[in-house]
C-alpha cells in the first residue's frame, strides 16, 4: 500500500470545513466548542449571553436558610447549580442542609452539576423541558412546598402549573441573563465577511435567541443563507416568534445531541 492509499482511507469529518458559531456565556462555550471542533468545525465564539449575578440575593439566602421547610427542590440549569451551591457556602450551609429534599433536574448536565456537589437527584423528565417537569412532577407534589431556583427571566409554566396541582411554589432568582453589548460588533464584522461568516449558528436557550437578535439590530438580513440550529423546541419556538427560521433542531436536547443533528444536516448537504 502506497502513501497515497493510506490518505485516501482516512475519513473526513463531518464538520470538516464548517464555521460554526457558538454563542454561549464565555465559562460555557468549551463544552460545546470541543464537540465541533473534534468533528473537524472551525469553531467562532462570540458569547449572546452574560451571566451576572441578581441585584439582591435576599430572596435566595432567605429561601436557603428555610430550606428545612420545603419538600422539593427544582433546579433548570447549570448555571442555577453553580449560583445556588455559591450562596449555600456564603451562608455556611452544607450539603446535609438538602438531605431531606426531594430535588428535580432539567437535563443531564444540570443533573451532573448537582451530583459532583453532592446532591441526588431523583427526577430527571424524559424531555428536557418545563412542560416534562410538569408532567414528571404533577402527581407528586400535592399539598407540598417547592423550591424553584432559576434565571431572573424565565418561563412560567413550571411554578403556574405546579400550582395548578396543589403545590405551594416559592421562585427565587440565582441569576440573571444580560446582553454583552462588547459582542455586537465582533458579530456584525463576523456576519459581514464572507471568508469568516459562519455556516451554521447554534443557540441553546431562548436567551440565546433573544440576545442574538438584540445584537443584529436592524442587520438580521445579514443571517439570510445561513443555517440556525436550535437545542430543542422551546429555543427553537422563540427562533420562529422573532422571525427567524429554524434549519436544524437537535433529537435529544442536549449539547450531543446538537452536535449530532448538525453534523447530520451538514453531511448531508455535501450528499
Amino acid at each position: 500500500m502506497n502513501h497515497r492509499t493510506e490518505i485516501a482511507k482516512v475519513p473526513r469529518l463531518p464538520l470538516a470545513g464548517v464555521r460554526v458559531l457558538v454563542g454561549r456565556a464565555r465559562h460555557q462555550a468549551s463544552a460545546l466548542s470541543g464537540e465541533l471542533r473534534k468533528l473537524g468545525a472551525t469553531v467562532i465564539e462570540i458569547p449572546f449571553i452574560e451571566i451576572r449575578t441578581p441585584r439582591s440575593f435576599k430572596p435566595l439566602d432567605t429561601a436557603l436558610r428555610d430550606l428545612d421547610g420545603y419538600d422539593w427542590l427544582i433546579l433548570t440549569s447549570v448555571n442555577g447549580v453553580e449560583a445556588m451551591w455559591k450562596r449555600l457556602t456564603k451562608l455556611r450551609l452544607t450539603k446535609a442542609s438538602l438531605k431531606h429534599l426531594h430535588i428535580a433536574a432539567i437535563g443531564p448536565a444540570t443533573k451532573k452539576a448537582i451530583e459532583q456537589r453532592g446532591g441526588k437527584v431523583e427526577v430527571v423528565p424524559k424531555e428536557y423541558v418545563a412542560e416534562s417537569v410538569v408532567r414528571s412532577l404533577r402527581r407528586r407534589v400535592r399539598g407540598k412546598r417547592v423550591l424553584l431556583v432559576r434565571a431572573k427571566v424565565a418561563r412560567d409554566v413550571i411554578p403556574r402549573e405546579l400550582r395548578k396541582a396543589g403545590a405551594h411554589v416559592d421562585v427565587v432568582e440565582a441569576y440573571e441573563t444580560v446582553v454583552p453589548q462588547s459582542s455586537r460588533t465582533r458579530l456584525l464584522g463576523a456576519l459581514a465577511n464572507p471568508q469568516r461568516s459562519p455556516h451554521v449558528v447554534t443557540f441553546t436557550s431562548s436567551s440565546t435567541v433573544r440576545n442574538f437578535v438584540a445584537l443584529l439590530g436592524s442587520s438580521k438580513a445579514r443571517v439570510k443563507g445561513i443555517r440556525l440550529a436550535s437545542i430543542g423546541p422551546v429555543t427553537s419556538s422563540t427562533l420562529r416568534e422573532l422571525g427567524l427560521p429554524v434549519d436544524i433542531t437537535a433529537k435529544e436536547f442536549t449539547i450531543p445531541g446538537l452536535v449530532e443533528a448538525i453534523a447530520a444536516a451538514m453531511s448531508s448537504n455535501r450528499n
